[in-house]
């Protein structure tokens, strides 16, 4: 039942050429063909475009820069708090 019979497989064909007929399928598996042809061709064109030589970079260049003067870091001040009242009330 799951399975597709070759009976099913015939009817599918059938009606797939009774839609498209013969010289439709043809046709459109020529353009299939031509399309790849154009895909090929314009893939080697695309490799041959890489091959050209590239033009050399510029020198690379050095900047003189003097780094801004350090400033000194100053420790943060803590706050002590107040000692608790160690009295105990009675």
């Amino acid at each position: 039942m799951g399975s597709m019979s070759i009976w099913h497989w015939i009817v599918v064909i059938g009606v797939i050429l009774l839609l498209f007929g013969r010289g439709k399928i043809s046709e459109m598996m020529g353009d299939v063909a031509q399309g790849i042809k154009a895909f090929k061709k314009g893939m080697s064109d695309d490799d041959t475009a890489k091959v050209e030589p590239a033009k050399p970079a510029e020198p690379v260049r050095t900047i003189d820069h003097q780094a801004p003067p350090a400033s000194t870091v100053q420790p943060a001040q803590t706050v002590q708090p107040p000692p608790a009242d160690s009295r105990k009330v009675g």
